[in-house]
């Protein structure tokens, strides 16, 4: 599973910070935990853990269970927690992987996160050569962008649309750092 990191260093060493990321493999929570020398919690779909050796690793690299499209108070609670406690918690803000390795629709839970907790938000975009969908031993980059302060998304009443509106900023910043890496990709 080879790949770059570029600008890992914008990874705040410590306080909370909400990690958000596209997604377009199931390797991406490992390619994180690797990119990073910091721990990052992840929601994961419950599925994942009905299998009991997948949901040991997946807890082992810091993932907890979130059922989707429930308004799973009992993950939302402790994504509080974690912010609360000064962790980095990510997200992948598309709610689902991406089956073409295309940015889809980015979800407003992240950003509602980051906002009623006032943690900043780093983007990060995992970006595979030719833009899909990587395979097992294909190169890919994992990178950063630089920290989003709350007050940056333009949430002032913590309105839906204000939401929806701040998680397009946010997947704007990811997909700068697609289009980035891809020519990077070109020139090689």
């Amino acid at each position: 599973m080879p790949y770059k990191i570029n600008d890992g260093d914008r990874m705040p060493p410590t306080g909370k910070v909400v990690v958000c990321c596209n997604h377009i493999s199931n390797s991406d929570p490992v390619r994180l935990a690797f990119s990073l020398h910091r721990q990052i919690f992840y929601m994961s779909k419950a599925e994942l853990f009905e299998n009991k050796a997948l949901g040991a690793i997946l807890s082992g690299l810091g993932a907890f269970p979130v059922q989707r499209g429930r308004g799973d108070m009992t993950a939302i609670n402790r994504a509080y927690e974690l912010l609360r406690n000064g962790q980095a918690l990510g997200v992948f803000i598309e709610g689902t992987r991406s089956k073409t390795g295309e940015p889809l629709q980015p979800k407003a839970g992240a950003v509602m996160l980051a906002y009623k907790n006032k943690a900043p938000i780093l983007p990060c975009c995992i970006t595979a050569k030719g833009g899909g969908v990587p395979k097992t031993f294909e190169k890919c980059m994992v990178s950063f962008g630089n920290l989003i302060q709350p007050e940056e998304l333009g949430i002032e009443k913590g309105t839906g649309s204000e939401f929806r509106n701040a998680s397009r900023i946010v997947m704007s910043k990811i997909i700068e750092l697609r289009e980035r890496d891809l020519k990077a990709f070109e020139k090689r």
